[in-house]
């Protein structure tokens, strides 16, 4: 369902709006037709954005049962999605793609597992979630905060809590990716299956037949084409499948191919008709990053009708965490494959990671925890890392006891590299107290060692019980989902 969401909105109402640009209808004509949609601010003017001719766009799933004004989804709408009340599902952003067009528009999109379990501040009484709760857990706290300080409006309360959200989940993004986001787009569950519906059957493959009655899915092997309803359970599908979640994210990529295949076979990006019954549903259910003009349009032209890759960004191990099931990530080898397959300055053409630069800055770690031996434990990570630790210290009196990293002159880029290795999500912040060369790590309550490059037994302190984390499965990725017709998966 949340890949429907994307699935069907992103592409059909997204990737048709920029599609028809490059594909004979004026962009006057395609500019008209967005009005209405909302335009959201959460993507701010001064963050970094992509450099060399490359975009970057972030495409959110989010599974809510509401409209954009908070108000209930009618019941008709939610029984044909099978999704529960509006009680259910909250905010979390159950599909998140990092779509990469480079300056010769190649595509190459990567699948985030809503499940990473990534590092977190600003949220009160969480230092690590799933990376899908970045948008809901921000959202409800901000909204407390602005109804302690007398904002009572419900339509105000549900605009500005969905801002925070976005603001935390492109935060959570880029701590984890490396990557800058240029622009976004968000869709939810309203009006996927009208435009479901209106695509009257897509032909998916399976290498293997499936039945699951969570959601529904009763399919054979071999290529089939679905209904709205056959399609809402073809993505939705988690249990049965050897990989879970990860074999339903192959699921979504799959489907987003044989959609553009479809609407491009069928000649849907050229007719102005059609579009416009699409955009119809879209005002009321896509939100837009400001920004959006013809040269956006025109580059996302590429995602309908040129070769797409779509990747899955690894997971290390599966783990069990106060009874939730999480994956345990890498965010140094995230970051790595993802300069290799944009083809990034320094990876290594061909590989599987690049080969990264060594870090030539100085690192302080402090621990300002109640943690005993927390950065001793931290430092050794970073030293088979290849950073030099030259001092494991208690904070000084003025400095900073919360997790937090400053870096002093031409350490930006080593300092950067540091949070994404230690899953610290706050921004690198450069600090007049630090020498020239020299970072400062400040590991406060909370703080969690969570990395690949942790080579210590698993965490029982946090929940994890290793009964549990022993019997889980081995997580599998799996390779690239291209492009060049109808894709089979699992």
């Amino acid at each position: 369902m949340r890949v429907v969401q994307v699935l069907r909105r992103t592409v059909v109402a997204l990737l048709a709006t920029l599609a028809l640009t490059g594909t004979g209808i004026a962009y006057s004509q395609t500019h008209s037709l967005l009005g209405g949609i909302t335009i959201s601010r959460a993507l701010g003017l001064d963050t970094p954005r992509s450099t060399g001719g490359g975009t970057n766009i972030l495409l959110i799933g989010l599974d809510s049962r509401k409209d954009q004004d908070g108000n209930d989804l009618p019941e008709n709408i939610l029984d044909k999605l099978h999704a529960g009340d509006s009680s259910s599902g909250g905010y979390n952003t159950n599909t998140l793609i990092l779509v990469h067009i480079g300056a010769d528009d190649r595509v190459v999109a990567f699948s985030i597992p809503r499940d990473d379990y990534v590092a977190v501040s600003g949220i009160t009484g969480f230092d690590h979630i799933k990376i899908k709760e970045a948008y809901g857990l921000t959202k409800a706290q901000t909204e407390r905060e602005l109804q302690d300080e007398g904002v009572s409006d419900p339509a105000e309360l549900e605009r500005r809590g969905r801002e925070a959200g976005r603001e935390a989940t492109l935060r959570a993004v880029h701590s984890l990716t490396g990557q800058p986001i240029d622009y976004f787009a968000e869709v939810n569950l309203a009006g996927f299956y009208d435009l479901a519906e209106s695509l009257d059957g897509i032909e998916v493959c399976l290498n293997h037949p499936v039945y699951d009655e969570y959601s529904g899915a009763d399919f054979p092997a071999g290529r089939q084409t679905l209904d709205a309803a056959q399609a809402l359970a073809f993505v939705r599908q988690r249990h049965g499948l050897e990989n879970g979640d990860l074999d339903r994210t192959h699921r979504q990529q799959a489907f987003l191919l044989s959609i553009a295949h479809k609407l491009q076979q069928e000649g849907v990006f050229g007719n102005l008709d059609e579009f416009r019954d699409l955009m119809a549903v879209a005002r009321k259910d896509v939100v837009l990053s400001q920004g959006w003009g013809e040269p956006q349009f025109r580059r996302m032209a590429a995602l309908a009708g040129g070769d797409v890759e779509f990747r899955t960004l690894p997971v290390v191990r599966y783990a069990v965490i106060e009874g939730q099931d999480v994956n345990i990530i890498d965010p140094a080898a995230i970051r790595a494959e993802i300069a290799t397959a944009i083809g990034a300055p320094g990876a290594a053409a061909g590989t599987t990671a690049p080969a990264p630069t060594e870090p030539e800055s100085v690192i302080a770690v402090v621990n300002a925890s109640e943690t005993y031996g927390l950065a001793s434990r931290t430092a050794d990570i970073l030293t088979r890392q290849g950073y030099t630790v030259d001092e494991i210290r208690d904070p000084l009196d003025g400095e900073p006891t919360d997790t937090a990293i400053g870096y002093g002159p031409g350490a930006a880029a080593d300092a950067e590299s540091l949070a994404a290795s230690l899953g610290i999500d706050t921004l690198p912040q450069p600090d007049d107290t630090v020498a020239a060369g020299h970072i400062r790590v400040v590991l406060g309550d909370g703080f969690q060692i969570l990395t690949a490059a942790d080579t210590s037994e698993p965490p029982t302190d946090a929940g994890e019980t290793g009964p549990e984390t022993a019997a889980l499965p081995i997580p599998d990725a799996g390779g690239p989902v291209a492009s060049g017709g109808i894709p089979c998966v699992n």
